[in-house]
């Protein structure tokens, strides 16, 4: 089912079933309220455990996405917030030992994101292509970083185990009165379902309200802007009412969004820039965005109307950030149609406009890289990428650390051009420290597969399927690799043997786990 959709069905089952954390006293009067309490019935272990179950579905998911430019600019939002977080002591030491604390990007268009049990949150593609700015994605991050802090999902759980007896006891009503009065049966039953599900929502409400709180709060810590907040709302509310569905304030699961701007505009102090407005947009966060745009998949009409949009009248009176977007989106979408030459000549015209702007000029070489890749040139994408040599913590550049946008075009494009060797370095120390990273398990998979590594291979493969919890398949290639190796030859390294028969028995461990929650 649809990254979206998966999503929303998700949402249900969570909020049928998710324990919460006591925040510290926290620094500033406004922030220093108090929140909802521990009233919850499930242990971290098996919050973890449910997030688990959940995130091997998504990753199945057609729409699940993994662009290493999109996520790295989300997690330079996403760890200072958890920074925040752990600094204010929203984030226990308990918490940020067990849970995973990762996001996942999916292609669905919709202005969305969503927390899971476990660590676990979802950003729609949607979401990124409409805000404007750096701050008020963080804001939505916050939101939902707050949502698992505070362990909301399983004080939903607890909370909806409560209104069990409500629900039978207007069941056990209504079957004595069915004798009597078949219409004041259905009465009491409806009756006894409607004040069931008004206690949830109400309770729903308070969490939104201490995730909007504690969110705000981290904001200015982390760097950001607090007024981010303010201006998302209205954009969610702008884009496609979110929050407010038309039904009445008080049938609503969350609070309005005029009302939940008014709280987070009030929060702000008066005088202070954050109340002047909304930062200056960044030219890196308009290029991300319009990549989130083109890589949502809109059609190729749409892909036609964003190449042909630098093209109109007018265009050189717009905003440097409008067109910087426009030209990026242009570029990205021509290389998508196929179409190389339109894709060189939008992406020299992004060159020039980004001038001295230093991230932004990198976004520019990535997508230049990317560009000849999808042309049939990797020796041409090699050159595009930024400079790169032999460095510390897998570094492929003139001594810095590489970077995973960088590494993993870099990659692609020695496999096309015959030179795989060159980049096993550079992926094995990243998956050292990035073990959980399928898809540079899986480049790794394929660059020992081009220099007739096949045992190494096969390893790479497995640790690409555990990464996503794929147990099973994890296992079977697992065995593959210990059959390979007991066939011998002279390519067999029984180093790498012993590291498959270790894994093999974590793996099938991990399995028989998997296997006894069903």
């Amino acid at each position: 089912m649809p990254f979206g959709v998966a999503s929303k069905a998700l949402a249900a089952i969570l909020f049928v079933a998710f324990p919460c954390l006591v925040a510290a006293p926290l620094a500033t009067a406004q922030a220093s309220l108090p929140t909802l309490g521990d009233n919850s019935d499930l242990t971290t272990s098996a919050e973890r455990r449910l997030g688990d179950r959940i995130i091997r579905e998504l990753y199945r998911d057609p729409d699940y996405l993994d662009d290493a430019v999109v996520g790295e600019y989300v997690q330079s939002l996403w760890q200072p917030l958890l920074a925040a977080a752990r600094a204010r002591g929203e984030l226990s030491p308990e918490l940020d030992e067990r849970f995973a604390w990762e996001v996942l990007l999916g292609r669905d268009r919709t202005v969305n994101a969503f927390a899971l049990p476990g660590g676990y949150l979802g950003v729609h593609l949607g979401l990124i292509g409409v805000v404007t700015s750096r701050d008020e994605l963080a804001s939505v991050l916050a939101h939902e970083l707050s949502h698992v802090t505070q362990r909301h999902i399983s004080r939903l759980i607890t909370q909806q185990s409560k209104q069990t007896p409500l629900l039978l006891g207007a069941m056990v009503l209504g079957a004595l009165a069915a004798s009597k009065n078949p219409g004041a049966t259905q009465a009491l039953v409806v009756g006894g379902q409607a004040l069931a599900i008004q206690n949830q929502l109400n309770f729903s409400r308070d969490m939104e309200r201490e995730a909007d709180r504690i969110g705000y709060g981290l904001m200015e810590p982390a760097g950001f802007a607090p007024q981010g907040f303010v201006s998302m709302f209205d954009k969610l509310q702008q884009a496609n009412r979110l929050n407010d569905n038309g039904s009445w304030p008080y049938l609503r699961s969350h609070p309005l969004t005029t009302e939940r701007m008014a709280d987070m505009h009030s929060r702000i102090p008066a005088g202070t820039p954050a109340a002047a407005g909304p930062a200056p947009v960044q030219l890196e966060h308009a290029m991300v965005a319009a990549r989130a745009r083109v890589l949502s998949n809109p059609g190729v009409d749409t892909l036609r109307q964003w190449v042909a949009e630098p093209q109109g009248t007018g265009f050189a009176a717009q905003p440097l950030a409008r067109r910087v977007g426009a030209l990026y989106a242009a570029a990205l979408g021509s290389s998508q149609l196929r179409d190389a030459t339109g894709a060189r000549r939008a992406a020299r015209k992004l060159e020039e406009l980004v001038g001295q702007d230093a991230a932004a000029h990198r976004q520019v070489q990535l997508l230049a890289a990317e560009i000849e890749l999808a042309a049939g040139d990797p020796n041409a994408a090699l050159a595009a990428l930024p400079a790169a040599g032999p460095g510390p913590a897998g570094s492929a550049g003139s001594g810095a650390p590489i970077r995973r946008p960088e590494l993993v075009l870099r990659t692609q494009a020695l496999l096309r051009a015959g030179r795989a060797a060159e980049g096993t370095g550079a992926l094995q120390t990243w998956v050292a420290t990035h073990p959980r990273d399928a898809t540079v398990w899986q480049l790794l998979a394929s660059t020992w597969q081009a220099q007739g590594q096949a045992l190494r291979a096969v390893r790479a493969d497995a640790e690409a399927q555990a990464a996503r919890y794929d147990y099973a398949a994890a296992v079977d290639r697992f065995k593959a690799g210990q059959d390979l190796a007991r066939r011998g030859g002279p390519e067999v390294d029984h180093i790498e043997a012993s590291i498959i028969d270790t894994r093999l028995r974590a793996v099938e461990s991990l399995l028989r786990e998997q296997a006894a929650e069903r």
